[in-house]
């Protein structure tokens, strides 16, 4: 099963020093049932997209809640044992879980199959969204706005051999 695992620049940095991501738990996301149903859609790869999504979301709650860390949205794609993940089925279609499971362990940096990082040109943006994200959660709409703007900003794609050089800078 494809996971997708919100990160920071620096976690990312402290999962290449030590090999692995962790330790567990660890809150990732995933196609779920409770996504199929709140997605209504059966192409895979919009699905996977959607998981994608939430996880950056995950990454933008990461920011908000360290302040030093690089405004960059950080997601690592693993390929993970079915049994490894676990879905909590009460929280299906809360709409603040929506594709959220669990790893219980560690996880190998050698499981990962792709990082996906902002690009520098998103560095502002998302600053603005991480401040504005308490905001939003109280439903203040206008802070909304400025976080569903870090979306505009898609991910970029990165080969495993490239997290060395994305932490160095």
């Amino acid at each position: 099963m494809r996971v997708y695992v919100p990160l920071t620049l620096p976690a990312l940095a402290q999962a290449h020093r030590a090999g692995e991501l962790g330790p567990g738990p660890l809150t990732a996301y995933a196609v779920t049932p409770g996504l199929r149903e709140w997605y209504v859609s059966d192409d895979i790869e919009e699905l996977e997209y959607a998981a994608l999504t939430r996880a950056a979301h995950g990454s933008l709650r990461l920011l908000a809640a360290d302040p030093d860390a690089v405004r960059k949205r950080v997601v690592v794609a693993v390929d993970i044992a079915d049994g490894a993940v676990h879905a909590d089925p009460d929280r299906a279609l809360d709409p603040d879980a929506l594709g959220e499971v669990r790893l219980e362990a560690a996880v190998p940096l050698g499981k990962a199959a792709a990082v996906h990082v902002d690009a520098d040109g998103a560095a502002v943006d998302v600053a603005r969204a991480a401040e504005a994200l308490a905001a939003a959660d109280g439903g203040d709409g206008d802070a909304q706005f400025v976080v569903d703007g870090a979306d505009d900003h898609e991910l970029l794609w990165f080969a495993t051999q490239e997290i060395a050089h994305l932490v160095a800078g």
